[in-house]
């Protein structure tokens, strides 16, 4: 009994190693674990961009240098969309206040003046 169990146990042993070394004695490639590029490089990015990320899994969680990488990158975006911004709201305010404080392009007629109760200008 004891001989026909290890015959029975080197078979197996052997039938799992021509399976997992089926192609000639090597195993496949790895598939890499983490994107080389998981935003686009060419365009800002957009919000469809950050849905369809997936960051790759560790043991222990995420890797920390892939996550510290697209957090970077969205830094310094939204650093560049808030400078952006500032700059567009400050122009904004420059042609509101210039629009305010000019002088009216449209003189106002003595007969509409004199129609609204007031004293024509000479």
């Amino acid at each position: 009994m004891f001989w026909f169990m290890l015959i029975a146990l080197v078979a197996v042993v052997g039938a799992v190693a021509v399976a997992v070394l089926g192609d000639g004695g090597t195993l496949r490639d790895a598939e890499p674990d983490r994107l080389s590029d998981p935003l686009p490089g060419d365009r800002p990015v957009s919000r469809a961009d950050i849905d369809d990320l997936r960051l790759a899994v560790t043991p222990r969680g995420y890797r920390m240098d892939a996550v510290d990488d697209v957090l970077d990158r969205l830094a310094a975006e939204l650093a560049e969309r808030d400078a952006r911004i500032a700059e567009l709201e400050a122009a904004l305010a420059g042609a509101q206040d210039a629009a305010l404080g000019a002088p009216s392009l449209v003189k106002e007629h003595p007969r509409d003046a004199a129609a609204n109760g007031e004293q024509p200008h000479d």
